[in-house]
């Protein structure tokens, strides 16, 4: 039996309470203009599905132990559903297959839709579940289905060089690298003895400017806040970043830690985020579950300039980055904090940094439009997620930011506010990164500080 992977082992769990849930389902859509072949494409799927075993992986129970199985091809339907509709009628159908959860025991973790708008106006939605699939995972599926896709428009066979491994190969590795917490000179034991030290005495829950006070259970309905920083400010946050030497995310990160503490979070704040996990170049082309959380305890005390806060989050960053391999799951057991139905442990708020380098389907003679899809829901009190755009020459053309919140906790007026402060503070950042951030001011007046 080849078993889960860690972070399946988590997502199996959680799967397991919360079965009708939708909260850890992921979603890739494209508007495409142009004369589309939609029978190449549905065998254009069918290719991409036949060469990532994760994509036909169920999960079953076996000795009391769930595992992977791996379908041949042959017992794989998958289809590409068709639907024709209106303009009108697009979001709330999107807005329903994105919610529709998956069996992992009989469903395949992958389903796709093509609404057509017209003849020549189409909208693409592939859904996945997260236990078979991250968000580095959209690199590889949008490079090979566009592959494929032109094969077999012209009636060929995709050529796609052989994958090196499988998914199932990683997870027997991860054991194998891993070891037994047990064993004191194993790398698992090693990175944990790191962790306890580094998150002795971490807040258990905190402090933000919420509007209600926490519900002893909730239903993670989130909100988003869109909102975009210029090109001018992408351009001067660049500058900060090779300034100090570090890199755009520990820039955009420190200012996001300086916002939380003004917003009242104290000078002890924790962040997750998101590592990719694809520790071999074997694995940078697979379709899978590799991501890991990390958890980025920032010292904002002595209110710091914001270039000392870069420096501050660089540290502890790399830190983080030398021992990253053991999964979040077993981290959060060995550490054992205080557990609740409603908040995340060990950190409540998370920050990502995405380029938008793979972003989007590149099919010949497509025009092609990335689409963002509100999933309703929000598994952490606060999610602030930016993606960065860059022009032909690569050249900085702002960010795409998104602030999810949970709805159990704060109205959107506060929410919209905090998106304000953030932008507020990184420009503040971008104009005088000495500047203690005490000096900046940011337009929160009727956000009120969690009781």
């Amino acid at each position: 039996m080849i078993p889960l992977s860690f972070g399946q082992l988590g997502l199996w769990f959680i799967h397991q309470m919360n079965p009708g849930s939708s909260m850890y389902t992921m979603q890739l859509a494209s508007r495409l203009t142009g004369q589309l072949d939609s029978t190449a494409l549905e065998e254009a799927l069918r290719d991409v599905v036949q060469r990532h075993e994760s994509l036909r992986t169920v999960i079953r129970d076996g000795e009391g132990m769930p595992h992977q199985v791996v379908l041949d091809i042959s017992e794989c339907g998958v289809r590409l559903e068709y639907e024709e509709l209106s303009e009108e009628e697009l979001h709330q159908a999107m807005h329903e297959c994105s919610e529709h959860p998956f069996d992992l025991v009989r469903d395949l973790p992958l389903r796709a839709w093509l609404f057509a708008l017209g003849p020549l106006e189409h909208v693409l939605l592939i859904s996945m579940h997260h236990i078979v699939s991250d968000g580095w995972s959209l690199g590889p599926l949008t490079r090979d289905l566009a592959r494929a896709y032109e094969a077999r428009r012209r009636g060929a066979e995709p050529n796609m060089p052989p994958l090196p491994v499988q998914y199932a190969d990683y997870t027997l590795w991860q054991r194998q690298l891993l070891g037994r917490e047990e064993d004191p000179d194993s790398l698992a034991s090693r990175q944990l003895a790191h962790w306890r030290s580094v998150l002795d005495g971490i807040p258990q829950e905190l402090r933000l400017p919420a509007d209600h006070p926490r519900r002893p259970m909730s239903d993670f309905a989130g909100g988003t806040i869109e909102f975009t920083l210029d090109a001018d400010l992408h351009r001067a946050l660049v500058e900060v970043a090779r300034t100090e030497n570090a890199t755009m995310f520990m820039v955009l990160q420190a200012g996001f830690a300086a916002l939380l503490s003004k917003l009242g979070a104290g000078t002890d704040i924790p962040i997750g985020s998101p590592v990719a996990g694809r520790m071999d170049d074997a694995l940078t082309d697979l379709i899978g579950y590799f991501v890991n959380m990390l958890v980025f305890r920032v010292d904002v005390s002595g209110d710091p300039g914001l270039r000392d806060l870069v420096k501050r989050v660089q540290t502890v960053a790399l830190d983080a980055y030398e021992n990253q391999d053991i999964p979040f799951d077993r981290l959060v057991t060995a550490l054992n904090p205080a557990r609740s139905r409603t908040r995340h442990p060990l950190f409540q708020v998370m920050f990502t940094l995405e380029s938008d380098a793979d972003a989007g389907l590149k099919f010949d003679g497509l025009t092609d439009v990335p689409l963002d899809i509100d999933g309703g829901s929000s598994m952490f009190d606060l999610a602030l997620s930016l993606r960065e755009n860059f022009g032909p020459d690569k050249e900085p053309a702002g960010m795409d930011v998104f602030l999810e919140y949970q709805l159990d906790m704060f109205e959107r007026e506060t929410a919209q506010h905090m998106a304000d402060g953030y932008r507020r503070m990184v420009a503040a950042l971008a104009a005088d990164s000495d500047a203690p951030i005490s000096t900046v001011d940011l337009p929160m007046n009727s956000a009120r500080t969690q009781s």
